[in-house]
């Protein structure tokens, strides 16, 4: 059923970011049009659209004009996931991302591009959101290990070492 009027939470936004992207960590989009099917494909996103409704108010479907926060998030992680991830090896001592789980590296590249792209999410809330979502999709390790990697990226930002991007 459609969501009545009311705007889902950017907590709920970043849950439907983590699904979409870490089925995209089994089943990489390799074109902007697999992403934006394999965000209309979600579960979550059905729910939230009343296609129906759509049809008949003339809106598109959101397989080609997806909206909405998940769909930022999810749109630049994917763009810019080479630097995300060089980003995240940069600060985890010991731990190449190709050796890192599923989970642990989506909660990062997700938290890492709100740090470095978005102007709108202050580090600490990019840092605290990925560790409550590490407590719905991760084990008891995933939250230190995410803190650790985080707190680095924090604290080089802080100091200039490392750059926000913005938008």
């Amino acid at each position: 059923m459609a969501n009545q009027g009311k705007k889902p939470t950017r907590r709920s936004e970043r849950a439907l970011a983590f699904q979409v992207l870490y089925g995209l960590s089994f089943s990489p989009a390799t074109t902007e049009g697999a992403l934006r099917a394999a965000y209309a494909a979600s579960p979550d996103v059905a729910d939230r659209t009343d296609r129906a409704e759509n049809e008949k108010s003339g809106r598109h479907d959101p397989a080609t004009a997806p909206q909405g926060y998940a769909w930022e998030v999810i749109h630049g992680v994917w763009k810019t996931q080479a630097e995300l991830d060089e980003a995240v090896s940069g600060f985890s001592q010991n731990w190449r991302v190709e050796r890192m789980g599923r989970v642990e590296l989506t909660l990062l590249r997700i938290a890492v591009y709100e740090m470095l792209f978005r102007d709108d999410v202050p580090a600490k809330v990019a840092m605290n959101e990925a560790i409550e979502l590490s407590k719905q999709f991760g084990d008891d390790n995933s939250r230190g290990f995410i803190n650790g990697i985080l707190d680095a990226v924090a604290r080089a930002l802080e100091s200039g070492r490392l750059s926000p991007k913005g938008q």
